[in-house]
C-alpha cells in the first residue's frame, strides 16, 4: 500500500504515534513528529530522520506555531494523524471537574485545535487526517463517562468535518480501539487481574498491540484510499459489536 508522502503526526512519542511514525518513516514519507515528551520525541525523530517539534496540543497558540512550522518543513501536509489521549476510569459522581476538563482538552479540544488550523491549507490540495477516538465512542462501558463523552465527540467531529471539507476532497476518519497495549494503558496492563479481565472483554481474548492500531491508521492515510472518508473504524478485537458468552 502506497504511503502519504508528507505527514504530520502529534502524540508521536506515544505508543501509538510511534508505530505509526516508524511505518510511514520506513514507506518514505517525509515526517514532522509534534508531543510534548521531549526527549522521546527528539529520540524518534533522530531515529527516523525526522523533524520533531514540541507543543502542547490542549494550548491552542502552541497548536497553530506547531502547524506553521510543519508547513514551513513540509511545503504541503498531505496527511495528518491525531495520536493524543489519554485515559480515566471513574464513574461521574467520582470524576472532579479538573478530571473532566482535562480529559476534553486532551481527546477533543486538541483535535479541534488541530483541524481547524490544518483545515483550509490542506483544503487546498486534498489529503487525509486520522484521529484516535475509543471502543467507549461506540459502546457503552460502565465507569467510561469522561472519555466516552471526549471521544464521541471527536466521532461527532470526525464525520462533521468529513462533510465540511469533502467539496476539497480532503478526507477525516478516525480508529476507534479497543483497549491497547501501550505505555497509556500501563496502569490497566500493569495489573494482571485488571489485564485478564480486560482481556476476557474482548471477544478475540487479548488485548491490541500499537502496530495494529497504526495500520489502521496507515490504511485511512494512503492515498489509495481516497473514496474513503467520514468513517470510524472499530479495530477492537470485535468489542463494539460483538457478543460470545
Amino acid at each position: 500500500m502506497n504511503a502519504p508522502k508528507t505527514a504530520l503526526i502529534t502524540g508521536a512519542n506515544g505508543g501509538i504515534g510511534s508505530a505509526l511514525a516508524r511505518q510511514l518513516a520506513s514507506a518514505g514519507t517525509q515526517l514532522v513528529l509534534a508531543g510534548r515528551n521531549q526527549p522521546a520525541l527528539f529520540a524518534l525523530a533522530s531515529e527516523l530522520g525526522a523533524r520533531a517539534i514540541i507543543a502542547d496540543f490542549t494550548q491552542p497558540e502552541q497548536v497553530a506555531d506547531c502547524v506553521t512550522q510543519a508547513l514551513a518543513e513540509l511545503g504541503t501536509i498531505e496527511a495528518a494523524a491525531h495520536c493524543i489521549g489519554s485515559i480515566l476510569l471513574k464513574p461521574a459522581h467520582l470524576t472532579s471537574v479538573q478530571d473532566w476538563q482535562s480529559t476534553m482538552d486532551t481527546n477533543l479540544n486538541s483535535a479541534f485545535y488541530l483541524l481547524s488550523n490544518l483545515g483550509r491549507p490542506m483544503g487546498k490540495s486534498g489529503g487525509s487526517i486520522a484521529f484516535v477516538t475509543s471502543v467507549a465512542a461506540e459502546k457503552g462501558l460502565s465507569n467510561h463517562e469522561a472519555i466516552a463523552a471526549a471521544k464521541a465527540g471527536l466521532t461527532g467531529l470526525t464525520r462533521s468535518a468529513a462533510a465540511t471539507y469533502a467539496k476539497n476532497q480532503l478526507r477525516v476518519n478516525c480508529v476507534a480501539p479497543g483497549l491497547t497495549d501501550t505505555p497509556l494503558a500501563a496502569p490497566i496492563t500493569g495489573n494482571e487481574a485488571a489485564r485478564k479481565f480486560s482481556e476476557a472483554m474482548h471477544p478475540l481474548g487479548r488485548l491490541g498491540t500499537a502496530a495494529e492500531i497504526a495500520n489502521a491508521l496507515f490504511f485511512l492515510l494512503s492515498p489509495d484510499n481516497t473514496w474513503i472518508t467520514g468513517q470510524s473504524l472499530s479495530v477492537d478485537g470485535g468489542l463494539a459489536s460483538l457478543q460470545t458468552k
